[in-house]
């Protein structure tokens, strides 16, 4: 990289951090817990709105992970999601009725609370459907990992975004709160990928799975990125530049071995294809809030009356994390 292009990344990163203090402003404290977060704890941030079936979940699944302490922004939820975080005793959490595209789709406000209470932490940036696994993680406790990739000065974990799905129409089961949603939604694809460099910011681009094969079919440059950094040994002056894709500073993105190897990876499993998905995805359509004018979700509305079985010959029933480094989609790099 040229000294003008790190010269103008340094003042993309600026601008990032003057966005989040400004956007700062739209958040309204509910329940503040932050001087109970200790040194050395592992800290979850999430953006959300209307998840309520979702959250007993996907807290219990990360405090059993090894997280230490969950900042939480609710996006005007009306079916009790911020009522039920209110009364979690290691949650903090803020309130806005801002806009989400507005605030770069909730990253605005994440930055925020990262460059406030972030400094020195492992923290994880992951949505409520997002499950991360990683190498050893039925054995290993997320501290386990984080100590390796301190002792290894490594910076940033990458994660493969893996679409899950049922077998049959999405609505054949009804998810319950408190369930995991990996026993309904428990098939994957395990290949129909397609992977490329982002020059600018040396991230990769990977492109594919279901979503790319059901809803962007004549499209599928157009499918959603499945590329995530969302584990990241955190400092006040990081920003993440499109959701979770990619960071700056640029070599925190290089979280493959371009010579070759393999570095440790990991995978979020994804469970959005339950049977609330149709209603969600309808009422995301209306609000109108989300990135390239809700390209994702007006593809979702133009197949979901047909009731899609997202299910095909070629799917794969979701085992363990060895099976999946297996098929090639996460890596133990050198961690043995």
């Amino acid at each position: 990289m040229s000294i003008l292009e790190s010269y103008r990344m340094r003042l993309a990163r600026k601008r990032l951090r003057l966005r989040a203090l400004r956007k700062s402003l739209e958040l309204r404290p509910v329940a503040d817990r932050t001087g109970q977060i200790a040194p050395q704890d592992i800290l979850l941030f999430c953006t959300l709105r209307n998840e309520a079936v979702r959250l007993p979940y996907f807290l219990e699944y990360y405090r059993t992970l090894g997280v230490g302490h969950f900042l939480i922004v609710d996006n005007g939820s009306d079916d009790g999601s911020a009522d039920y975080l209110a009364d979690q005793s290691d949650v903090s959490l803020w309130r806005t009725d801002a806009s989400y595209s507005r605030s770069r789709f909730g990253m605005d406000w994440v930055t925020w609370l990262q460059i406030r209470h972030a400094h020195g932490h492992w923290t994880l940036v992951v949505d409520p459907d997002e499950f991360l696994i990683y190498p050893f993680c039925d054995t290993r406790p997320l501290r386990a990992l984080t100590d390796w990739l301190d002792a290894s000065s490594i910076k940033s974990f990458g994660a493969m975004l893996l679409d899950m799905y049922p077998k049959g129409t999405l609505d054949a089961r009804r998810y319950t709160a408190g369930s995991d949603p990996l026993e309904i939604a428990c098939w994957f694809d395990s290949g129909n990928y397609t992977i490329r460099k982002n020059r600018k910011f040396g991230n990769l681009w990977i492109q594919g799975g279901p979503r790319s094969r059901a809803f962007f079919a004549g499209a599928p440059e157009k499918a959603p990125a499945l590329n995530k950094i969302p584990l990241v040994k955190w400092d006040r002056r990081y920003a993440y530049v499109s959701s979770t894709h990619m960071l700056l500073p640029r070599g925190l993105n290089q979280v493959y071995d371009e010579w070759g190897g393999e570095k440790a990876s990991g995978v979020l499993l994804h469970a959005k294809f339950l049977d609330m998905f149709a209603d969600k995805a309808a009422e995301e359509l209306t609000r109108n809030q989300h990135y390239a004018a809700s390209a994702e979700y007006r593809a979702y509305a133009a197949s979901l009356p047909a009731q899609p079985d997202l299910w095909c010959g070629r799917s794969e029933k979701y085992v363990n994390w060895r099976q999946i480094e297996i098929l090639g989609l996460m890596s133990k790099g050198s961690w043995a």
